[in-house]
């Protein structure tokens, strides 16, 4: 098993350079972990209390439980991957089973903060962008993914994302092996990853 971690800021097109690299993968031989669906339970506060909770802070990942259910897959084991929602701040009741593959994908802003998590990655890429772009897609997503309002974004952006992004984000990126940049000239940098893959298929 191949196991690949994607990171990068919010908004840098994490989920397009995904996308790119098992567009010519066979489906049954590779599965796709976010680290979105690894947010903490919150059950335990009220819909006040959540929309406070900085999520772009490491402790907001339940770590233990990805790299958990990423020894597993490794095993041969099958998984139920969590479900969030973030129109509720909180984990839903559902859950995903998946099935070990060939090719794990692991994406997400924070994962390589752990180093027991990013001990378990055979390839570390982080997804560069530039910080104005970023901002764009994420004003674009919040408000027409996530039911949230110009204001409301705005101002997480200025308080928490930017120097969240800034503290644990940027500097994860000297963990990584390949850095690609988010723009039409990253499909190089894709095919070698591409190549690194068919390799081990």
């Amino acid at each position: 098993m191949l196991i690949i971690g994607i990171a990068g800021g919010t908004g840098s097109g994490k989920t397009t350079v995904v996308d790119k690299i098992i567009k010519q993968l066979p489906l049954d031989e590779v599965c796709v972990i976010s680290q979105d669906s690894y947010y903490k339970a919150t059950d335990n506060l009220s819909y006040e209390e959540r929309t406070k909770i900085n999520f772009d802070h490491p402790r907001a990942i339940d770590f233990d439980l990805l790299i958990k259910h990423l020894k597993a897959l490794k095993k041969g084991k099958t998984i139920q991957q969590p479900m969030y929602s973030f129109v509720a701040h909180n984990r839903t009741k559902d859950s995903v089973k998946t099935h070990p593959r060939k090719v794990v994908i692991v994406e997400g802003i924070l994962i390589f903060n752990s180093e027991e998590l990013r001990d378990l990655f055979d390839i570390k890429i982080f997804v560069h962008a530039e910080t104005d772009e970023r901002l764009i897609r994420r004003v674009r997503r919040d408000i027409t993914d996530r039911g949230r309002d110009i204001d409301e974004v705005l101002e997480r952006y200025q308080n928490t994302l930017k120097p969240m992004h800034q503290q644990f984000i940027e500097p994860t990126k000297n963990h990584a092996d390949i850095i690609i940049p988010n723009d039409r000239y990253n499909n190089v940098a894709i095919d070698i990853v591409r190549s690194v893959i068919n390799e081990r298929l």
